[in-house]
């Protein structure tokens, strides 16, 4: 039998000479003396910590793999409840934004311009960047034109591309739909090949339009449940690419006063709605957010770039953002002409249009389309919200108030009408 390598202390053996192995002695008792052992003391604790943990999750799962969970103990107190801002008070991490305004608005210009300051980590108007981020650009409408402005944006403000870093912006001129599991896998390894050919980490991504990316995905827009798929994959899109903020540009219905167009469910479904108005100056307002302020979020003018001149000598121009600060409250101080008493008129003509409005065109069908109503159903409604003073005869106080503002509010501009078909036909002018 050949000997084991063991020191002889550290072997036993039996009676008849044969070696049975090495001695299991008691272990000492585990002191820490020193700085190297306390680390190891630090690190073993936490082993088992991590021991415990897995242990817990095994039990959070006792029944097989589910959706993940959180429980009270796991985000009470925790220090993650500040929000994670790209702009700050406008742009966050891991909200969908929409950005409405009717033709001419400078909506998508606006959009350019919140590309440049995202990507180079740039204030936007007033508004403080939190860092640089990458931004994709998917131009479902003329992306030649989004192009251009980018490129005039980055002239105008002086900006150098850095050649060791020329993809900060990446634009998709494709046509795209959200409506399939494969349209959103494509959009995901879309973003992920730029953040790969790039170097750059996404963290917004921009649609323009909401109404091309409908139509594009066979939608429609006037019916929530369309909107709705549509949304939930965008939710997905987030989920997979670590929560980018998501901008939707969209328009406006015929009543700008109404929001957006088509179905309402936009509202619902985007963290923060932002609508832009104004003529030579524009604002934007927020006019719906889960967590942040409503009210005017800043306002902005136009401006024209010229790249050159032509075959021809003319000037090729583009219009931009204006980088000059605007008074925020220049395009808000606007008189109210809808005053107490003409107020409960807009509310009844509104109202009436809402139940049984019509299309129609003014100056028998040349002029501009409205949404009508007839002046019996107005008043009709404008009697059963007035409210009288409690004195006197309550029917002869709702008519005479009728007469009296509705006569106001054509004075002034702020109700139109004309006989059409044998009716009476009003709507909103103002």
């Amino acid at each position: 039998m050949s000997e084991p390598e063991f020191p002889e202390e550290h072997l036993a053996y039996d009676s008849a000479g044969n070696c049975l192995g090495a001695i299991e002695r008691p272990r000492k008792p585990v002191t820490w003396p020193n700085e190297a052992d306390a680390r190891y003391k630090a690190y073993a604790e936490q082993a088992a910590r991590r021991k415990v943990a897995v242990a817990a999750e095994a039990k959070r799962e006792e029944f097989g793999p589910g959706y993940a969970y959180q429980t009270l103990g796991d985000f009470i107190g925790a220090e993650d409840h500040q929000k994670m801002w790209i702009i700050k008070g406008a742009v966050a991490w891991g909200e969908t934004s929409a950005w409405i305004g009717p033709p001419g608005s400078l909506k998508s210009a606006l959009m350019s311009d919140l590309a440049i300051s995202a990507a180079f980590g740039r204030d936007w108007h007033g508004r403080k960047s939190k860092g640089r981020v990458g931004v994709i650009y998917f131009a479902l409408e003329r992306a030649d034109l989004v192009r251009r402005r980018i490129e005039a944006q980055i002239a105008r403000t002086g900006i150098s591309i850095d050649p060791e870093r020329p993809g900060v912006i990446s634009i998709v001129s494709s046509t795209i739909d959200l409506f399939t599991p494969e349209s959103v896998a494509k959009v995901v390894r879309t973003v992920k090949n730029a953040e790969e050919f790039t170097g750059e980490v996404i963290g917004v991504i921009i649609f323009d339009t909401f109404a091309k990316l409908m139509a594009a995905s066979g939608g429609d827009e006037d019916k929530a449940k369309d909107q709705g798929k549509v949304f939930a994959n965008i939710e997905r899109i987030k989920e997979k690419l670590g929560r980018p903020h998501v901008a939707l540009v969209g328009h406006t219905g015929k009543d700008e006063s109404r929001g957006a167009r088509g179905s309402n469910a936009i509202l619902g479904d985007a963290d923060v709605m932002v609508t832009i108005a104004g003529e030579d100056i524009k604002t934007a307002t927020v006019v719906k957010a889960n967590d942040m302020a409503e009210g005017p979020l800043f306002s902005f003018k136009s401006d024209v770039h010229q790249f050159g001149l032509d075959e021809d000598g003319d000037p090729i121009t583009v219009n931009i953002v204006s980088g000059d600060e605007v008074d925020p409250e220049t395009p808000a101080r606007r008189v109210n002409r809808w005053g107490k008493g003409l107020r409960l008129v807009r509310d009844a003509i509104n109202a009436a249009v809402l139940e049984a409005g019509r299309d129609h065109r003014i100056g028998g069908g040349d002029g501009p389309a409205v949404k009508a109503t007839t002046v019996q159903a107005a008043r009709a409604l404008h009697n059963q919200r007035y409210v009288s003073t409690g004195d006197g005869d309550r029917n002869e106080a709702e008519r005479k108030a009728w007469a009296r503002n509705f006569k106001q509010a054509r004075d002034l501009n702020l109700v139109g009408g004309e006989l059409a078909n044998g009716h009476e036909l009003i709507w909103l002018a103002a």
